[in-house]
This record gives structure tokens, C-alpha cells and sequence, in this order.
């Protein structure tokens, strides 16, 4: 199995505060990965250089063997690389059949994504992944109207309709009550796994880690702290990582 993303020795500075300190990291093509750690620990960091929103100050990052700064063009990087985020990213205004065929702008003309927010191009696409989802009833319905953990499907199926090879997902569940962040989190990976994408999700819940990944690397203070099959971390690993630091 090939590595779908290399990450060389990276680190990110934000003035005088070290974010994240020589991360080096292989993730194998269908790979499900929780990123876990306090609060600051560099998570969000990660992520955002894997979906190319920032740049490395020390190292590289290569997705399929490509440097990420060879990837110039964004419909080629969509087609590799979706995200999900907590905010779910939608158009509150729009129906909810819009916001799932805007997966598709990466890939129509500038003119036809316009009109399809007017006129809804390709319904069948959104048709399909709405059912897949279990919201088709919503299709016509205002994105506003919809309840968090329905518009947070919403997002789902618009990944679904771009289909990406890797999907980076931000904390994804963690402003939905228990029951639709359980629901959320369970149909998310399943997805993936029958589509064999490649998944990196931010989590607070250590809970949803062991559950649903199949590996957990911790990050503490923009470092490693531990990468392990899911199986294999003890309470011994997470409450070392969850400790406070003594004051010196």
C-alpha cells in the first residue's frame, strides 16, 4: 500500500510561539487517522497546511508524491483533497440540493456553477447523495431551516458529490449534541471506508478515536506525542498526554 501523504519534517512558527516542531508523518492510501491532543497542541495547524490554506516555515508535505506547492491548480487539489468543518462551511440561504452540487464547482466552468446556483445543474448527483446520506426528503428544503446535525449530512454529501481521494475533517462533531455527533462521526467513516478514501480528523472525544479510527497520533506542545494503532493506546498514553505540565 502506497503512501498517500508524506510529511517531512515539518514545522510552523506564528511569531516567537513554535506550533508545530518537526512533524514527520505517513499515512497509507484509506488510512483512518484521529488527530488528538489539548487544546493548542497544533491539530488545526496540521490540517490547515494539508489542505494547502498555509505553508510550512521547515519541511514539506507531498500527497501522492507531489510537493503540495506544485499543486497549483485548486480543481486538481479538490479532486485530492476535500475538508469538513465544524462551522460545515454551508450557504444558510440556499436550498440544501445548492449547497450539495457546489462539490461540483471544482470541476464545471465558472458559468454553469453560477447558474447552478439559480438553476440546480446535475440534480441527479445530489439526488444520490442525499439518499445515501438519508436526507433526500430535505432536498428542496432552506439549508437555514435544517437542524446542526442535518446540515452537517448536508456537507457529507457534498464531499460525496466531489469526491475526494482525502478527506480532512476539523472537529466535525463537536458543536452537535451526543446523539448526532455519534450519528455524524459513524456515518462519516463508514462513507469513507466504502469509498476507500483516506480520513485525518481533528477530535476532542478520545471516545470517537479509539471507536471509529484505526490509528491515533497525539500531538502535545506542536510535537508527536504518540502514534499507535487505535487498539493499542492505554489509559497509561492518554493521561500522560491530558496531564498538565508542572510549572518550572
Amino acid at each position: 500500500m502506497s503512501n498517500s501523504i508524506e510529511i517531512k519534517n515539518i514545522s510552523k512558527y506564528y511569531k516567537e510561539m513554535e506550533a508545530l516542531s518537526s512533524i514527520s508523518i505517513n499515512v497509507k492510501k484509506g488510512e483512518l487517522i484521529a488527530l488528538i491532543g489539548p487544546s493548542g497542541a497544533g491539530k488545526t495547524t496540521l490540517l490547515n497546511i494539508l489542505a494547502n490554506l498555509i505553508e510550512p516555515d521547515i519541511g514539506s508535505v507531498f500527497i501522492d508524491d507531489i510537493s503540495l506547492k506544485n499543486y497549483r491548480d485548486n480543481r486538481k487539489f479538490a479532486k485530492k483533497v476535500g475538508i469538513i468543518r465544524q462551522q460545515f462551511d454551508l450557504i444558510p440561504q440556499l436550498p440544501v440540493i445548492h449547497n450539495v452540487l457546489i462539490g461540483h464547482f471544482s470541476e464545471w466552468s465558472l458559468l454553469k456553477s453560477l447558474i447552478s446556483l439559480i438553476f440546480p445543474q446535475d440534480k441527479k448527483s445530489a439526488e444520490n447523495a442525499l439518499s445515501r446520506i438519508g436526507l433526500i426528503e430535505k432536498i428542496y428544503d432552506k439549508t437555514s431551516k435544517l437542524s446542526g446535525g442535518e446540515q452537517q449530512r448536508v456537507a457529507l454529501a457534498r464531499l460525496l458529490v466531489q469526491n475526494p481521494e482525502i478527506i480532512l475533517a476539523d472537529e466535525p462533531v463537536s458543536s452537535l449534541d451526543p446523539a448526532r455527533a455519534e450519528d455524524i462521526m459513524s456515518m462519516l467513516t463508514e462513507l469513507v471506508k466504502e469509498a476507500n478514501q483516506t480520513l485525518i480528523t481533528t477530535l476532542h472525544s478520545v471516545e470517537y478515536a479509539k471507536k471509529y479510527f484505526d490509528r491515533i497520533i497525539a500531538l502535545r506542545n506542536g510535537k508527536i506525542f504518540f502514534d499507535l494503532p487505535s487498539k493499542k493506546v492505554t489509559q497509561y498514553d492518554l493521561d500522560n498526554l491530558y496531564t498538565i505540565e508542572e510549572l518550572i
